[in-house]
C-alpha cells in the first residue's frame, strides 16, 4: 500500500502549512491514533514534547480534538513550536475502530489508544507512534502517503483477517464495507467514503 485516503479534513484552518492551497503538507510525520476525544492538553503533553524535540511534524487522528487541547495545538503551530495537525477519525462506532486499526497497520503505529487499553496517552513513546513519508490534508480529506512496506507481514495478516470476515459475513452491506477496507490496505491510495449507512450505495 502506498498510502491511504479518508474523507476527514483538518479540525482547524490554522493548521494549514500552504495558505495558497489551504492544505497541510507534512514530510516524514509522526502519527498518533486514538479512539478517544482529546479535550485536555495534559493527556497529550508528553507526546507533544517528545515530537517537538524530534523536530518532526505530528498528525493526530482522534474521535475529536476540542476545547483547550485544540487551542493549544493551534497556538503551538502558530508560534512555530511544533508542526502539528489534527483530524477526526473516519467512520463511526465499530467501523471507526476497524478503520483506525487499518491505519495503524499501514503507518506502523503500535497502539490505537482507547479505554480498553492499559496504555494511556501519557505513556506513549515516540517508538509507539506511526510514521509516513508524507501527509496531505485538505478541509475535506486526509491522504497518508508511503508508509510501512506493503509486503510487510502486519499488512498481510490484516488483509487475510478481513478476507476471512468477508467469507463469513452474511450481510451484503458489511461485505461491501469490508471490501473497501481491503482495497485500501492492498492497493495504492484507495479513496474511502466513510458516510453512515444513509449514504447512497453506488
Amino acid at each position: 500500500a502506498d498510502g491511504m485516503q479518508f474523507d476527514r479534513g483538518y479540525l482547524s484552518p490554522y493548521f494549514v502549512t500552504n495558505a495558497e492551497k489551504m492544505l497541510v503538507e507534512f514530510e516524514n510525520p509522526y502519527i498518533f491514533l486514538t479512539e478517544k476525544k482529546i479535550n485536555l492538553v495534559q493527556s497529550i503533553l508528553p507526546i507533544l514534547e517528545n515530537v517537538a524535540r524530534s523536530g518532526r511534524p505530528l498528525l493526530i487522528i482522534a474521535e475529536d480534538v476540542e476545547g483547550e487541547a485544540l487551542s493549544t495545538l493551534v497556538l503551538n503551530k502558530l508560534r512555530g513550536g511544533l508542526q502539528v495537525a489534527a483530524v477526526k477519525a473516519p467512520g463511526f462506532g465499530d467501523r471507526r475502530k476497524d478503520m483506525l486499526g487499518d491505519i495503524a497497520v499501514i503507518v506502523g503505529a503500535k497502539y490505537v489508544v482507547n479505554d480498553e487499553l492499559a496504555v494511556k496517552m501519557e505513556d506513549i513513546a515516540l517508538s509507539d507512534l506511526g510514521t509516513a513519508k508524507s501527509v496531505r490534508i485538505t478541509k475535506d480529506a486526509t491522504t497518508i502517503i508511503g508508509s510501512v512496506d506493503s509486503s510487510s507481514e502486519s499488512i498481510a495478516s490484516r488483509t487475510n483477517q478481513i478476507k476471512a470476515q468477508i467469507e463469513n459475513s452474511s450481510s451484503d452491506y458489511d461485505k461491501e464495507k469490508l471490501r473497501e477496507r481491503l482495497a485500501k490496505l492492498s492497493g495504492g491510495v484507495a479513496v474511502l467514503k466513510v458516510g453512515g449507512s444513509s449514504e447512497v450505495e453506488v
